[in-house]
């Protein structure tokens, strides 16, 4: 099983894993300078209240995250582990350790949006559909 850490200020070659992990996913900006990316990623593991990376032999494998206000609840977002590496129970370990954390962190209410038929997995680790509630968004350009 590959080791969960949280980090808070990726190097370089942990910055270029992570990136590549978005990209897989398409969560990326396409023609993005490689300097941005670098910049981009900073800003969103330091912003975020917690930020989690799976690893095997020194390879990150997935990732995940929280946003919070810190105080009474927080969001997960971004969790993805590399194609070949799934179905192995890494996903489990990113979400489990970004759950035990916001726990520990005092936060109660812990919310996600499960995309792309991925609500079963979800569902075993205790989460559950918000019953009246729509996930909506707004992407601006």
């Amino acid at each position: 099983m590959p080791t969960v850490r949280f980090i808070t200020a990726p190097g370089i070659s942990e910055s270029r894993q992570i990136v590549a992990l978005y990209r897989a996913e398409g969560w990326w900006y396409p023609d993005a300078a490689p300097a941005t990316d670098m910049t981009r990623l900073c800003a969103i593991v330091t912003g975020s209240h917690c930020f989690a990376v799976a690893e095997d032999r020194a390879r990150i494998i997935g990732m995940g995250r929280a946003i919070s206000d810190r105080v009474s609840d927080a969001y997960i977002q971004d969790v993805t582990v590399a194609a070949g590496h799934r179905g192995k129970g890494v996903g489990s370990a990113i979400l489990t350790a970004l759950v035990r954390r916001l726990e520990a962190d005092g936060l109660g209410g812990i919310g996600l949006i499960a995309e792309r038929n991925s609500q079963a997995f979800y569902t075993r680790l205790g989460f559950s559909p918000m019953t009246d509630a729509t996930p909506l968004l707004k992407i601006s350009s």
